[in-house]
């Protein structure tokens, strides 16, 4: 049987770098994967594929899914035209409840194993709703860990300003990576109280 699995972590600890070896993995052994991103990573809203990219240069195209996408119904007729052995999901914070319920149903009833990555909580802290489903469905739990500038486990977002101050309030989505780092607890929470 396969699995739902959800690989998370603070931004910049290499989870589409992961991704994209494991995908090159399967292809090697000359395996069909899915590969999909969030609209936030296509060029034009219009788009229907984008890229995962990594900060160390790996990069591939993928199916964008935006919060309308019946992805269930893209994959079964994917596997039905070309044949698949796995679906990979990057950017899985932005997925929605029914979307991520419907890739476990992926899992379930077309037995396709289905590989999730994507960040835990926003840059205040909070799960997005795409995660806190995974985190309640997933079969298997996995941790990519990156360091906080103290040299321990960084596990939070912070959003920053152009001038480095911490922004604690606004729009849950942002995707300019320049305005965000990865930081312990200790270090989010202090630079949160200013």
């Amino acid at each position: 049987m396969s699995k739902l699995y959800f690989t998370y972590s603070a931004m910049n600890a290499g989870k589409s770098t992961t991704l994209l070896q494991a995908a090159h993995n399967y292809r090697e052994r000359g395996m069909q994967v899915m590969l999909w991103t969030s609209v936030h990573h296509a060029a034009k809203p219009a788009d229907t594929m984008g890229r995962i990219e990594s900060r160390i240069g790996l990069s591939a195209s993928a199916h964008i899914y935006s919060p309308g996408t019946d992805m269930f119904s893209a994959i079964a007729a994917a596997r039905s035209e070309d044949g698949l052995d796995a679906i990979f999901v990057d950017e899985a914070q932005f997925l929605g409840v029914t979307q991520v319920r419907d890739l476990a149903r992926v899992a379930d009833e077309l037995d396709l194993p289905v590989l999730c990555y994507g960040l835990r909580t926003d840059f205040r802290g909070a799960l997005f709703p795409g995660s806190a489903e995974l985190l309640a469905l997933a079969d298997q739990l996995r941790e990519v860990r990156t360091v906080c500038h103290c040299g321990r486990k960084a596990t939070m977002n912070l959003r920053q300003t152009p001038d480095g101050r911490a922004v604690a309030e606004g729009e849950q989505v942002a995707v300019a990576k320049a305005d965000y780092v990865s930081l312990c607890r200790k270090h989010f929470l202090a630079a949160l109280a200013g």
